[in-house]
């Protein structure tokens, strides 16, 4: 098995961290830059991760997890699991939306509205995810939890993390620092 993608993407290292304890091989592209060929041979969405599993090719964060839960045996995730995930992917969406269009010397603060909506996005989906937080439903390491682990670490990172419910967040993430994988998966190792 090969996952293919970045050490800095929040999408891959969730799907990192569901391979921690599986044989595998991780191959880091730089996807902005001599890596791109490499991306567009395999995904014709030129997005990361993808997972190669003998013949089978998997592009997308969650159909790969679906792949890699039912492969490992795990649960289903609930209705409300996936709406914690959809959440989860709509800040980390518009922050990356938010980080390309910095990289491309766009001005993301301007009162544009494309770039209000991504702001109000974040806002509100950490807002959201943080009273998640609090009513317990991160308090077992599964993988919404993952994914809430990466996108917080990732939007520290990425000096992103702002507005309401920040402190709940960092907290949640302090409190999982030990978990199997955790370190070795950091995008400041990069």
């Amino acid at each position: 098995m090969k996952l293919i993608g970045s050490t800095t993407s929040p999408y891959v290292r969730r799907i990192r961290l569901l391979l921690t304890d599986e044989p595998h091989e991780f191959a880091n592209l730089d996807i902005y830059g001599g890596d791109r060929d490499e991306l567009r041979k395999h995904n014709p969405a030129l997005k990361i991760p993808m997972l190669i599993d003998g013949h089978q090719t998997l592009f997308d964060s969650r159909v790969i997890a679906r792949y890699l839960s039912a492969r490992q045996g795990l649960d289903p995730l609930t209705w409300d699991q996936e709406n914690l995930l959809t959440l989860i992917d709509a800040a980390n969406d518009s922050c990356v939306t938010l980080l390309l269009s910095k990289r491309s010397g766009l001005d993301v603060d301007q009162d544009a509205m494309f770039y209000n909506l991504q702001w109000e996005r974040v806002a509100k989906t950490l807002s959201a995810l943080a009273e998640r937080v609090q009513d317990g439903e991160f308090d077992h390491w599964h993988y919404p939890a993952m994914c809430l682990y990466c996108l917080v670490d990732w939007l520290e990172f990425r000096d992103f993390l702002q507005g309401e419910g920040v402190d709940v967040l960092l907290a949640f993430r302090d409190r999982n620092r030990d978990q199997p994988g955790i370190e070795a998966t950091a995008p400041r190792l990069s």
